[in-house]
């Protein structure tokens, strides 16, 4: 059992290492369009995922997950969502991450936690505690004062937070495993993928980045589905072995490296406004975070009882 929480452990960081050092990966790719990584790396994730399910000998289990999903109104609707949003996602990081706004994808992905919890509220009845209401205005205040300082709202930022968090909500409608899950959505995408490609490369003006003339990009563009789905399976294997409350503090080890990527890799702007944005923010996160834990309920309670028995002795 101890062995399992640690490997668990281990696996849900590694994801997080990965999925915050993709910046990295995607900078190698800033001469592609946007449009043909995004394409390239729906196509070529569907073919490492077959590959999973093939050497695992999962293919037919595969299949018959993949009926029973089409085979309900609500799952098959979920899935196709979870699809474009997933994808819209992809597409939106990769172009944040060649347009030298990095830091603001990292906002993005720090402010999606909250977005999650508001998309529970709103869509699955989900109820508010006074902290997760306290986390919320933080991170609005810092959002407005990004705003106001820079007279446009942090648009990036908030449709990837938007994007994963409807991906997310999606997700529950849909009781699929993680392997099967990312196959059907990269399948449901790949035919648009294929079309898009076709198209661009009869365009006359446009030279493709894939091919044996250009070997080093065409094999970037190959990995982006080994890059897209090992840390994916990774956060699976390591969510069914550790708390949720741990993957809530884990899950901030993705934007923390690519703001650090951001301001001292990539020399992005990042001004005493910003940072006083980010504090704000942070702050929020870590109240949304600790509220969950027996440790935090336990320091408020004593902080109520000391309050009450101070109130006594004042009467």
């Amino acid at each position: 059992m101890q062995q399992d929480h640690q490997s668990g452990i281990l696996a849900a960081i590694a994801a997080y290492l990965i999925w915050g050092i993709l910046p990295l990966y995607w900078k190698l790719l800033e001469t592609v369009s946007p449009g043909e990584v995004l394409a390239h790396r729906v196509i070529w994730s569907l073919v490492f995922m077959i590959g999973i399910l093939v050497i695992r000998k999962q293919l037919q289990p595969a299949w018959k997950e993949f009926i029973i999903i089409f085979s309900h109104y609500r799952s098959a609707i979920g899935v196709i969502l979870a699809s474009c949003f997933i994808s819209l996602n992809w597409f939106i990081f990769i172009w944040a991450v060649n347009s030298d706004r990095v830091i603001e994808a990292s906002l993005g992905y720090y402010i999606n936690p909250l977005l999650n919890v508001l998309l529970g509220a709103l869509f699955l009845k989900e109820s508010f505690t006074r902290w997760q209401v306290l986390s919320f205005v933080l991170a609005f205040s810092g959002v407005t004062i990004m705003t106001l300082y820079y007279g446009v709202v942090p648009w990036t930022a908030l449709l990837l937070a938007l994007s994963f968090g409807i991906y997310g909500l999606m997700k529950k409608l849909v009781n699929a495993g993680a392997i099967v899950g990312l196959t059907v959505e990269t399948l449901l995408v790949t035919p648009i993928a294929f079309v898009y490609l076709y198209w661009i490369h009869h365009q006359p003006l446009f030279n493709s980045a894939f091919g044996l003339t250009q070997v080093d990009t065409t094999m970037l563009l190959i990995g982006a589905g080994v890059a897209t789905a090992i840390p994916l399976l990774l956060f699976a294997l390591g969510a069914r072995r550790i708390s949720l409350s741990l993957i809530g503090f884990l899950q901030y080890i993705a934007p923390t490296i690519m703001l650090l990527f951001g301001i001292f890799l990539f020399n992005e702007p990042f001004s005493q406004i910003q940072f006083l944005a980010f504090l704000l923010i942070w702050v929020g996160l870590i109240i949304f975070t600790t509220s969950k834990t027996p440790a935090f309920h336990k320091l408020t309670a004593t902080f109520s009882r000391s309050k009450s028995e101070r109130k006594q002795k004042a009467c």
